[in-house]
């Protein structure tokens, strides 16, 4: 069932045969999706110690229901630690909900107007961009690329990853309101795929 999702996150459509009939439909949406990193939850609290076997395989088996195509197709990878006392009494942020709904809503008229001037009015999102164009309008500087071109051999990105991280890191540019894909935007882009690629070698 997860890997059905591969086609629709791929292309924005899901197929439907049966028989001597083949139906598509439009299935473009935005996947968010939380796991546990083990059967039971706690692999990653200090101290604690699997009774099944080493925590490292525990991690890997469960870990390893996830398909290496479909991470490959989630471009935000984040590790949340449990919340602890001391952390829920910490301020507020500074930057509140109201300012970074103004940024994002600010980044997307960014990226309709820049692929509208492509004469791309269908593309609405960097995210939507194909993989030639998305090479061009990301084009990162050459501190940037040097990174980018290091970072894929490292990691072995694929293709769709490679076009995936740029992709990624113009819409952090985007949100910085800045010109050109930095050194720093693919950082942050390549952050969010590092600890996947860890888990697929794990597992």
């Amino acid at each position: 069932m997860l890997d059905s999702l591969r086609q629709p996150l791929e292309t924005g459509e899901v197929a439907v045969a049966r028989a001597n009939h083949r139906v598509v439909y439009p299935a473009r949406f935005q996947l968010v999706a939380a796991m546990n990193p083990c059967r039971c939850g706690h692999a990653l609290d200090p101290g604690f110690s699997c009774n099944r076997q080493p925590v490292a395989r525990c991690l890997a088996q469960y870990q390893a229901r996830l398909s290496g195509p479909l991470l490959d197709r989630i471009d935000l990878m984040i590790e949340v630690p449990a919340v602890s006392a001391a952390d829920l009494m910490l301020p507020a942020p500074a930057e509140g909900s109201a300012e970074v709904a103004a940024r994002v809503a600010a980044a997307r008229r960014i990226q309709t107007r820049r692929y509208a001037e492509l004469g791309l009015s269908h593309v609405g999102s960097n995210a939507a961009a194909p993989g030639s164009i998305i090479e061009d309008v990301a084009r990162p500087d050459s501190s940037g690329a040097g990174l980018l071109r290091e970072a894929s051999e490292r990691l072995s990105l694929s293709a769709r990853g490679f076009h995936r991280v740029l992709k990624l890191a113009r819409t952090i540019a985007d949100l910085d309101g800045a010109h050109t894909v930095s050194r720093a935007h693919l950082a942050e882009a390549l952050s969010y795929r590092v600890d996947a690629m860890r888990q697929l070698r794990a597992a």
